[in-house]
């Protein structure tokens, strides 16, 4: 029998995918009501940041050919509510699902206060730091590209919480590998990578920018290419367990990442084409695995053959 579960820190998981933070909201939205979640390895909730925030203006999401530019502004209703009305549900609903929370924040204090909070509340498994959102105007990226930065917060988070963090690297760097290895050096115990590359679609007719805060994140098909290059360059320099993400739309695409150096993948884009995205990848696996002759889903991690 073919395995395809996969086993992280704080994560154990019955296949490797997971909605990447934002795409189910709080295991909320439209999407995440129309399977049983149980089928997902596990669920990564929308960012949260110590105060409630509105988002950047309208319109924040523009759906391309070929991918998907946002700059929702880590909306969220701030981490007391999320612990109070949105993580119990999902928790009532889902037990046995792991659930990695997503931190956001604006200053040092702020991030170090969400992730202690969210980690005491006993309802999450597992944190991803987002250090690397390009989104809002304070915090996230100006974090993100910094190295020495990225290990004092890391090593600072570390030292609150008692469940695994994962710090999610911003591809919108000259050198990931500094941050990846910044980030292990702070004591991360995985890494999320990569998060959205900064871009800009602008309408011919109003000559203004397609979204309302003018430039966002790029996600979907078009930055696969980055995103297999700039993993397989962090496999290169650390063991440490990689969430890989960047325009995963199919089970062959899974099998690329984890040969590129990814132990687990998260899928966003690919739900504005199919809501049951997640489900329907888990169901290829096996077949896709055996025709590669491939037993174990792990041992692909890292195995890609250079010429």
């Amino acid at each position: 029998m073919t395995k395809i579960s996969v086993n992280l820190p704080g994560l154990t998981m019955k296949n490797p995918l997971m909605p990447a933070s934002g795409t189910f909201g709080f295991g909320d939205v439209p999407a995440a009501k129309k399977f049983d979640l149980n089928e997902l390895g596990a669920l990564v909730i929308k960012t949260t940041t110590p105060e409630a925030r509105i988002g950047n203006p309208q319109p924040q999401i523009a759906v391309l050919d070929e991918g998907v530019l946002n700059s929702v502004g880590l909306t969220n209703p701030g981490v007391d509510e999320v612990i109070t009305a949105k993580l119990p549900p999902i928790k009532k609903q889902y037990p046995e699902l792991p659930l990695m929370a997503s931190v956001g924040g604006e200053s040092k204090a702020g991030y170090i206060e969400v992730a202690r909070k969210l980690a005491d509340s006993g309802k999450v498994n597992a944190l991803e730091i987002n250090f690397s959102c390009p989104n809002v105007a304070e915090g996230g990226m100006t974090f993100g590209v910094q190295p020495a930065l990225i290990e004092e917060l890391t090593a600072a988070i570390k030292a609150v919480v008692d469940v695994p963090i994962y710090i999610k690297l911003t591809p919108n760097v000259t050198s990931v590998t500094e941050i990846a290895k910044a980030a292990e050096a702070g004591g991360a115990d995985g890494l999320s990578m990569i998060n959205t590359v900064t871009g800009m679609r602008i309408n011919i007719e109003t000559r203004k920018p397609r979204l309302g805060n003018n430039i966002g994140g790029y996600s979907g098909a078009g930055v696969k290419p980055i995103a297999l290059y700039q993993i397989n360059q962090v496999r290169q320099v650390t063991d440490l367990p990689i969430i890989g993400m960047g325009g995963i739309e199919s089970a062959q695409d899974v099998v690329e990442f984890m040969l590129a150096g990814a132990n687990a993948v998260a899928v966003g884009s690919a739900h504005f084409k199919d809501a049951l995205i997640c489900p329907h990848i888990a169901q290829d696996l096996p077949a896709i695995l055996e025709k590669l002759g491939v037993t174990d889903i792990n041992d692909l991690v890292g195995q890609v053959e250079f010429n």
